[in-house]
């Protein structure tokens, strides 16, 4: 039966409604819930209805719940404190990094822009670190701790941690690179940002790069580093191969046979030949146009391959020497592949046939007298214009182009003609648009098996593009211009790409398939609400979660976040 007992609290007398039961055969209060103070219950009675809140605070919790966790399970911040200790002052070098990655998988901010953030989640109750401390110099002053050997060492620890807790499937792992645009100044003395061919076609700034190594299973990311912006791919790939091959030695403890997968990017004899003296296997591919004995080979030769999910791909298999080596090829043809290929050929042929027209027609119009301004053309103008319109499509030799240069009355008129060469456009749907080019050291393989390995590739490319998305998991905004800053930021936002990825992986084991945006959207629209009463001083507000549907409480669910739900 419930009771109401009064407690004196400096000097102050309070009341609480409590429930009491006997524990363990003495009397125990079980249950109790504040009333105030004696004019606060006489005016509850008066009123007959309790108080209402007048106003609430509402925290994000069920993103940030679940990355936190994922966390915790990982040791990430013991583990950063372990190798760039500190005084016993504030929030350890840990806890910003921490911070700083669960902003990155949820909203990219600058570091100006982090307090704020913080203080709106629910992270603020469970670290218990002031916003105030969360200035953008002192994230600088705790990121300056973490030099290139710490990351290094950190990053080994917590791979291993997670292929040991995780059990991830090691036995194909893919090896990418890609780089990323920024606004520093060009005149910096940083290494990292250098202009080079940029990805996202912003040749007129400076980038980074960064490779990945990530496994096929859920792409969590077990390598990273970053590099300079003009260095090929392929330059950049023979530098890592002996921290790849340390990362093997780390990550191989039960599995025996660990295959590379890789972009044909990266090919060169020097890599091919560091390749062979790793311990890794290894599936590429090979440029089409670099192979035209493979490409000549008919359809007819090529069989269907087995499963589902191979459903109208064929392929031959054939022994080729490749940078000098023997080496197990396999040629695909996919009719899916096939039709996208035709689509943006098709598109990119009518926008070009549109452009030459336009062009036809301004010759036109000044061989008529049309247009009079502007510097006349010449044959040799309007060429090189034509030749940089078609290279910018991509479709040279698909267009048959002349340009004549005649005279009408002493003044020289620039005349063009076009048309579409369909035999060459026959000849490139017949041997090569459809098809992709594959090499190995795995010759005991099947071919589906190969096949199979190499689509892994598409985990590093979604990986890419999750790190690309300006919502979730975004490498921008980068306010940061010196190297090992900049090493740091690619540190915190591959943790990020971690935690997301493990955290896919983990609702996939649980019957829930969703994308990594599908799962952070759904759970950070579960929150956590304080309830702010009138005359509670400095007293702690009562915190509810916010109402759930069916699928929010199924990953709630499933991933326990009851154990991080406030209890009052």
């Amino acid at each position: 039966m419930a009771s109401i007992v009064k407690k004196k609290v400096r000097g102050h007398l309070y009341y609480y409604l409590v429930q009491s039961q006997r524990v363990n055969g003495k009397p125990r209060i079980v249950w109790q819930k504040y009333l105030g103070k004696a004019e606060d219950v006489a005016r509850i009675l008066a009123e007959g209805t309790a108080p209402q809140p007048e106003t609430v605070k509402v925290f994000e919790f069920g993103a940030v719940a679940a990355l936190y966790s994922l966390a915790q399970q990982l040791k990430l911040v013991e583990t950063i404190d372990a190798h760039v200790p500190k005084r016993a002052q504030g929030a350890s070098v840990g806890q910003y990094l921490l911070i700083a990655t669960l902003n990155r998988c949820l909203a990219p901010k600058s570091k100006r822009q982090i307090a704020p953030w913080y203080a709106s989640t629910s992270l603020r109750r469970w670290l218990g670190i002031k916003p105030e401390l969360l200035t953008s110099q002192l994230f600088w002053d705790h990121m300056g701790y973490l030099g290139e050997q710490e990351i290094r060492q950190i990053e080994e620890e917590i791979t291993q941690r997670v292929v040991e807790t995780h059990h991830l499937d090691l036995r194909c792992l893919v090896y990418d690179t890609t780089n990323f645009f920024t606004y520093i100044d060009t005149n910096t003395d940083s290494e990292l940002p250098r202009r080079g061919k940029s990805k996202a076609k912003r040749n007129d700034l400076q980038q980074v790069g960064l490779a990945l190594l990530v496994s096929t299973d859920f792409h969590v990311p077990l390598f990273h580093v970053p590099y300079a912006g003009n260095i090929h791919d392929s330059v950049e790939f023979k530098a890592v191969t002996t921290d790849l091959a340390e990362r093997y030695r780390l990550v191989s403890k039960g599995c025996e046979h660990i295959t590379l997968v890789y972009d044909k990017g990266n090919n060169s004899a020097d890599n091919l030949a560091a390749l062979q003296q790793s311990p890794y296997h290894f599936v590429g591919s090979l440029v089409p146009s670099q192979h035209k004995d493979l490409l000549a080979i008919p359809r007819q030769e090529f069989t269907p391959l087995v499963g589902e999910r191979f459903e109208g791909v064929c392929a031959r298999r054939t022994q080729k020497k490749v940078f000098g080596v023997e080496r197990t090829v396999v040629v695909t043809f996919n009719e899916a592949l096939l039709t996208g290929q035709m689509q943006g050929i098709q598109a990119n042929l009518q926008k070009t046939m549109a452009a030459l027209e336009q062009l036809r027609q301004k010759l036109k119009d000044r061989a008529e007298g049309k247009v009079t301004r502007g510097k006349a053309p010449t044959a040799q103008s309007t060429l090189a214009l034509v030749k940089r319109l078609l290279a910018k499509r991509h479709i040279w030799g698909l267009i048959r182009v002349e340009v004549m240069e005649k005279t009408n009355q002493r003044k020289p008129q620039i005349e063009l003609s076009y048309a579409l060469d369909q035999a060459a456009l026959q000849n490139l749907k017949e041997h090569s648009l459809g098809k992709t080019i594959l090499f190995t050291d795995n010759s005991s393989w099947t071919t589906e098996e190969i096949v199979a390995a190499y689509r892994g590739q598409s985990a590093v490319e979604d990986a890419f593009k999750r790190m690309k998305d300006p919502h979730f998991l975004s490498w921008s905004p980068m306010f940061h211009w010196t190297d090992q800053k900049i090493r740091v930021h690619a540190f915190y936002c591959v943790l990020a790409l971690t935690l997301c990825s493990l955290l896919r992986r983990e609702l996939h084991g649980l019957g829930l398939d969703l994308s990594i945006p599908a799962v952070l959207e759904t759970l950070s629209n579960i929150h956590e609400v304080a309830l702010v009463y009138p005359g509670r001083g400095r007293r702690k507000n009562p915190l509810v979660l916010s109402e759930r549907d069916l699928l929010q409480q199924k990953i709630f669910d499933a991933l326990h976040l009851e154990k991080l739900a406030p209890t009052t």
